[in-house]
């Protein structure tokens, strides 16, 4: 059944948490964080959109995170950890946190906040407080694995799990009682740190909700293998007896990668989901309901239809494609997110009933206007091709070239398309004549990058599918505010009936 959930005009910004200005290497949930929900509502944005906040490994990728319910202890502001006494800013200005403020070093970074939240939490009076036992109960369901996954990870120099030894791979009880004895220090360390971390986050997103901003959170479809859910809830996923991948996600070969791509995420047992009523989910969508306003669900159509590869295989060349839970998990997510919203990412071979299933749930899609710019009339990210209101305008995404970096790399014949599709007169700027025809789209709600208000290239591009190394990195700079003419953008909301209402 189709929910009553209404979207009204409106416009928003992505902007990554780690994208914040600020101090120490990276952006955090502090008075740059509140900052930004200032500067969003002067703009009369509704929303405030954010890539996914669990703790990042290896590659640095939000989409592989160790966690499906942890925050990053990157995002704990260090400000209001010397405020309360925890540490000093002698502690925060020993540390090396990167050679540039407009670049996250993740290597310093692994480095350098450990050491300074060690101290913290060393410093710490908060074991027996009546804020942190409620957290800590309320979290029971994922918080102690986490901590001991990560405990354990850090034990053995960041092994992943499968190369542990047998009885700690198996998540077998007794070997895990004997660790949690052994690590109990380092438990207790990932648990206060989530404790900070969700302790920052609400302050900041009750901060945003006082000032009409909604937070869109996103959330990858699959888990990295390398995370304490899939270790420790390895019955869930399709894993061998040994914890051996059997089957992994990834898309068949297509026009972009002849070979496909093989992502290396272990598959869900979807039916095993079932028989436990998607209890994971069930818990996972409540921890995101409760952090988001709105949450953005990654590779959406891997709901209905799923492409398996043997984890054997070297490239997806030769997977197949099967069927998802569906509706059967969609009810699940409506149940449990209340008053939430979705977002389909539909970005992909959108099948009928992908299509079908997002109708049906009123689930808005995505169009990208990078992805128009051939301007072939049956393009479907056209503006003339929309067949439904009921999606979110981006010119691009965390995963796209910027705007300016897309552009740049046009011919002249491609851009004389583009001029004459847009009615850009020949004076004017193709950047700014698309950021105006995405404000004027027909489409109910229109998100940026920040980037693209900046006017940068491709240097400030968040992230090159495919590659490793190099992404994840962007930072804006504080005095970048000053390049953007905010009653320019009031001017474009009001205009065409975006401004914020709240």
């Amino acid at each position: 059944m189709e929910t009553d959930k209404k979207w009204e005009r409106s416009v928003g910004i992505l902007m990554p948490i780690s994208s914040l200005p600020g101090p120490y290497g990276i952006g955090t949930l502090g008075k740059e964080a509140f900052a930004f929900v200032d500067f969003a509502r002067e703009m009369e944005y509704s929303y405030w959109q954010v890539l996914p906040v669990g703790p990042t490994g290896y590659g640095d990728s939000p989409y592989q995170s160790f966690s499906a319910f942890a925050g990053n202890p990157y995002f704990i502001d260090l400000s209001a950890l010397i405020e309360e006494g925890l540490i000093s800013a002698e502690d925060c200005s020993e540390v090396f946190w990167g050679e540039s403020p407009d670049c996250v070093d993740y290597g310093a970074l692994y480095e350098g906040r450990r050491e300074v939240l060690h101290t913290a939490y060393q410093n710490s009076k908060h074991k027996k407080t009546e804020e942190f036992l409620e957290f800590c109960e309320k979290n029971a369901f994922w918080l102690k694995d986490y901590a001991t996954f990560m405990a354990i990870k850090d034990s053995l120099g960041g092994q992943p799990w499968q190369e542990w030894k047998m009885p700690l791979r198996l998540h077998e009880a007794e070997a895990l009682a004997e660790i949690e004895a052994k690590l109990s220090e380092e438990i207790g360390y990932y648990m206060f740190c989530q404790y900070k971390f969700d302790e920052q986050w609400n302050r900041l997103h009750d901060y945003a909700k006082k000032k009409g901003v909604a937070i869109i959170g996103d959330i990858p479809l699959y888990m990295a293998m390398d995370s304490a859910d899939v270790w420790a809830h390895y019955d869930l996923f399709e894993l061998d007896a040994l914890r051996k991948e059997i089957n992994i996600a990834g898309v068949p070969p297509d026009l972009f990668s002849a070979t496909g791509q093989r992502w290396g995420n272990p598959l869900y047992r979807w039916d095993a989901m079932e028989q436990q009523d998607f209890l994971w989910w069930r818990e996972r969508m409540a921890v995101s309901a409760a952090r988001y306003d709105v949450i953005r669900i990654d590779h959406f159509i891997g709901i209905v239809n799923y492409y398996s590869i043997d984890a054997e295989s070297e490239t997806a060349m030769e997977g197949e494609w099967k069927q998802g839970p569906g509706e059967k998990l969609t009810r699940v997510i409506n149940e449990v997110i209340g008053d939430g919203k979705i977002i389909a990412e539909d970005l992909g071979v959108v099948t009928q009933p992908v299509i079908d299933l997002m109708q049906q749930n009123g689930y808005p899609g995505m169009k990208v206007l990078e992805f128009a710019l051939d301007c072939t009339p049956d393009n479907p990210y056209l503006p003339h091709n929309f067949t439904s209101n009921n999606n979110i305008a981006y010119i691009g995404t965390h995963d796209n070239e910027t705007l300016y970096g897309c552009l740049s790399g046009k011919s002249d014949w491609d851009m004389g398309g583009i001029r004459e599709y847009f009615g850009i007169g020949r004076q004017e700027s193709v950047a700014e004549a698309l950021i105006r025809a995405t404000y004027r789209s027909s489409l109910h709600t229109a998100i940026f990058q920040m980037q693209d208000l900046l006017g940068l290239g491709n240097e400030a591009r968040m992230n090159f599918p495919s590659t490793l190394g190099g992404n994840w990195q962007w930072r804006m700079k504080k005095e970048q505010y000053e390049k953007i003419n905010i009653p320019y953008y009031q001017k474009l909301a009001r205009m065409y009936c975006r401004q914020n209402k709240n």
